[in-house]
């Protein structure tokens, strides 16, 4: 990695840390139907494993509901299969044309739950973004221990690095105190 691209690359990876809390928390369910909540349920399709929006339509006709509606109605029975096996915790109805699932509401116990599960995600990703610090960090210090750079120079790059990290952390606490928000108020 040419070390005069290195903060801009380090802010980049730290930005799909956030798209990737922002993906995490999208599958937590805040008492509203929202099609995320799907997202990675993975269904054997003809004997390969294949993304349920692949094969089937995902619609909201009510706030709580979502229909999931196969385009080869062979599916069906696999689709409400995978969707049981899965961690969503919400038991299909097959009405043998389309599957309905119905998000129940939130009890106050299940909302601080889920709660907790926001701020585990936010740490999961505040230490991948550590990391991603560390790594520019060494980055820069082998670049000055080679004389790529002189120790001035290091000192503003760490710097430079901190402010970026200092930054997406922010960002992604703004990122899980708004699904908190929700969770707890939806």
């Amino acid at each position: 990695m040419a070390i005069n691209t290195l903060i801009k690359d380090t802010e980049n990876r730290m930005k799909k840390s956030e798209e990737s809390l922002r993906g995490e928390l999208a599958r937590i369910r805040a008492g509203v139907a929202n099609a995320s909540l799907l997202s990675g349920i993975e269904v054997d399709y003809y004997g390969a494993p294949t993304p349920l929006q692949s094969i089937a339509s995902i619609t909201i006709p009510e706030a709580r509901m979502l229909v999931v509606t196969p385009y080869d109605k062979s599916a069906l029975e696999n689709i409400e299969h995978a969707i049981n096996a899965s961690d969503i915790g919400i038991a299909p109805t097959n009405d043998g044309d389309k599957i309905r699932l119905v998000i129940p509401a939130l009890t106050t116990e299940r909302r601080q739950e889920l709660s907790k599960l926001v701020g585990k995600d936010l740490e999961d990703a505040k230490v991948a973004v550590r990391h991603i610090r560390r790594d520019a960090i060494d980055t820069i210090k082998k670049a000055e221990k080679d004389s790529e750079i002189t120790e001035d120079d290091q000192r503003r790059m760490e710097e430079d690095v901190q402010k970026v990290t200092d930054q997406s952390i922010a960002r992604l606490e703004d990122i899980a105190k708004e699904k908190e928000e929700e969770i707890l108020n939806g």
